[in-house]
This record gives C-alpha cells, sequence and structure tokens, in this order.
C-alpha cells in the first residue's frame, strides 16, 4: 500500500464522528454530518483512484459528489417543513 492508499484510510475514520452526528444530532447537525460525509466519501475516492491508477474511480467521485450535493438539497427542502 502506497501514501496514497494510507492518506485513504486515514480520511476513512473521519467518518466515525460523521456517523455520531447523522444518529445523534438534531436536523440541521444530521445535513452537515451528510454533506461532509458526501465529501470524505469523494476524497477518499479520489485517493484510491491514485493509489490504484484507476481511472473509473476518478468518475466514480465526480458523481458522488454531485449527487450528495443534489441529496444535501433534497434533505434541506425536506427540513425547511419542521424548522
Amino acid at each position: 500500500m502506497n501514501e496514497w492508499g494510507v492518506a485513504a484510510l486515514a480520511l476513512l475514520a473521519g467518518l466515525v464522528p460523521c456517523g455520531v452526528v447523522c444518529l445523534r444530532g438534531g436536523p440541521v447537525d444530521r445535513l452537515v454530518g451528510l454533506e461532509l460525509a458526501g465529501t470524505i466519501d469523494t476524497l477518499v475516492l479520489l485517493m484510491l483512484a491514485q493509489a490504484y491508477d484507476r481511472a473509473i474511480y476518478f468518475d466514480l467521485a465526480l458523481a458522488l459528489a454531485l449527487l450528495s450535493f443534489a441529496g444535501g438539497l433534497v434533505f434541506a427542502r425536506f427540513l425547511e417543513r419542521w424548522i
């Protein structure tokens, strides 16, 4: 495993606090945790694409970034009913 793989593993550890916030936080905190988890996942896929020299992971990271942002907007739309 090269340094890109080690960096991806280090970033994966950052998903644990996001999961805790998504499970125990308030509605707005959950939205922030969801957006941060999407960002971390995108960065992990970019690191893995560089580590394994696979171009398809770059495309997957781009798709995840767009869908994560769109999912956050939909969640915020539903959230405005209760705030």
